[in-house]
């Protein structure tokens, strides 16, 4: 990264590369072991081993949205269309802050305990987002 942006007339160093990292405030990126690369910890559009491993979700998870997608969510579930995976929060805060960035705020619950009985594997990544490859409808309850 820190060759690309110079070769870009965006001069940077590793220690400000690490300020940022550090400081981010929904910790979206991570440095490997020996800091000579960098890659987001989840939302990736292109095809990238995170490396993590299965996990117990708790019994409920959040995923925030907005209005003008909840018909859509009736019909298929939540879909994670051109990432990785569905992105789930562990708390009404956190889903909140993602939801209201695209409308007027929904928020789902998932019944993760019963996905996880019915099969489904979840990750969650270094900055605390929980993962999932889809949600299917039965699975979603419209939080009040």
């Amino acid at each position: 990264l820190i060759q690309k942006m110079t070769a870009y007339g965006k001069t940077i160093d590793l220690d400000t590369l690490e300020l940022i990292v550090a400081n981010s405030d929904k910790k979206r990126f991570a440095f490997s072991p020996t800091k000579d690369k960098i890659r987001a910890n989840q939302g990736h559009s292109i095809k990238v081993d995170l490396g993590y491993a299965p996990k117990t979700p708790p019994s409920i998870l959040y995923h925030g949205t907005a209005r003008k997608y909840v018909d859509s969510i009736y019909r298929t579930g939540l879909q994670k269309r051109n990432r990785h995976h569905v992105h789930l929060s562990k708390d009404i805060e956190t889903a909140s802050k993602v939801g209201q960035r695209h409308g007027k705020l929904v928020i789902f619950e998932v019944l993760t305990d019963l996905m996880q009985k019915d099969g489904f594997i979840f990750f969650v990544s270094d900055n605390g987002v929980w993962l999932t490859d889809e949600v299917p409808v039965k699975y979603l309850r419209k939080w009040e």
